[in-house]
């Protein structure tokens, strides 16, 4: 086993001035050559925020896909009889690891902020299930949402899909399959350092200052590949379970992608933002100079991860303006 390799001190002039302390933090917590499936699941590196005592928070399963597991679901902010804006979320943690409690202190800011209803799926991890099981999943929280607006207090016009990192990837792909099959409608995809594209960090390299912090190339590698059943960034690689490989984007809903300026997926985000544009899909860019992968839950009073927060509401505020 290798040691922790040592902090580059070069990387710190890539890195935001607010943001240099936590990037020597937790440097060695993700930086090994030898990375692997026990070692994500064991390095989660941010503790969980309590929970708010004023945004009601309630957990119940729901039933899967024939032939499926029931999926466990988090709500919060339920208004019962009311015409709320509602938004599916799915969690992070590189398509193998994290759980939908993890950001219930964070949700609950959100419908806060928004006057929202939150539904956060617990989505089955990879390897367990490769992605065909989650998407599955993520769907049929989609469905489950649409069925019972009235439980909730959703207005089922406005229902807008989130997540983060990996939970961002999984909502590009249900908006994706909802769009294929056509039966419940996504008005907004709200993707924050959204993981779009298997090839990055192992078919297409990246800059040397880029994914350095939190989440590497290696990591990147492992999250793929137990997603996909098979190596990432190769020809063979089937292109429904990677959003960036679909061919076609015209008609997904709305998007938001925010990402860090030396996060791993920079590229590909903005990539997957110009194929959106190019598609004639309304779609808002931002990209956040000296930020790496999570610097907003690392330092989530720190100003690059203030703009990332109001950005990110600002959009979904104004997707939730009755049309």
């Amino acid at each position: 086993m290798q040691d922790f390799q040592p902090f580059p001190t070069d990387a710190l002039g890539h890195v935001d001035p607010a943001l240099r302390n936590a990037a020597r933090e937790i440097w060695a917590l993700m930086t090994r050559d030898d990375v692997n499936l026990s070692m994500l699941r064991a390095g989660r590196s941010v503790p969980d925020r309590q929970w708010r005592d004023d945004v009601p928070v309630s957990r119940k399963l729901i039933p899967g896909a024939p032939g499926d597991p029931d999926i466990p679901i988090h709500i919060i902010n339920a208004r019962p009889g009311l015409s709320c804006p509602g938004i599916l979320h799915m969690h992070g943690g590189g398509f193998v690891t994290g759980a939908a409690h993890h950001d219930v202190a964070m949700l609950q800011d959100m419908a806060r902020s928004l006057d929202a209803v939150i539904v956060s799926v617990d989505y089955r991890l990879a390897p367990e299930v490769r992605y065909i099981g989650s998407v599955e999943d993520n769907y049929c929280g989609l469905a489950w949402m649409h069925a019972h607006t009235d439980e909730l207090g959703v207005d089922r016009a406005r229902i807008a899909i989130a997540g983060e990192s990996a939970g961002g990837g999984h909502a590009a792909l249900l908006a994706i399959a909802a769009r294929g099959r056509g039966e419940y409608p996504i008005l907004f995809q709200s993707l924050v350092y959204p993981m779009l594209d298997d090839r990055t960090g192992s078919s297409r390299a990246v800059p040397p200052h880029v994914g350095t912090l939190i989440w590497t190339p290696q990591c990147n590698r492992l999250g793929w590949e137990a997603l996909l059943g098979e190596p990432p960034g190769t020809d063979s690689v089937l292109r429904a379970g990677v959003p960036a490989r679909t061919a076609d984007l015209a008609g997904l809903p709305p998007a938001w992608i925010g990402v860090g300026a030396v996060d791993l997926f920079v590229d590909e985000d903005i990539d997957y933002a110009r194929r959106l544009i190019d598609a004639a899909v309304p779609t808002e860019l931002l990209v956040v100079p000296g930020a790496f992968h999570g610097f907003d839950l690392l330092v989530p009073d720190s100003p690059p991860a203030r703009q990332l927060q109001q950005a990110r509401l600002n959009a979904l505020r104004r997707a939730f303006i009755p049309a």
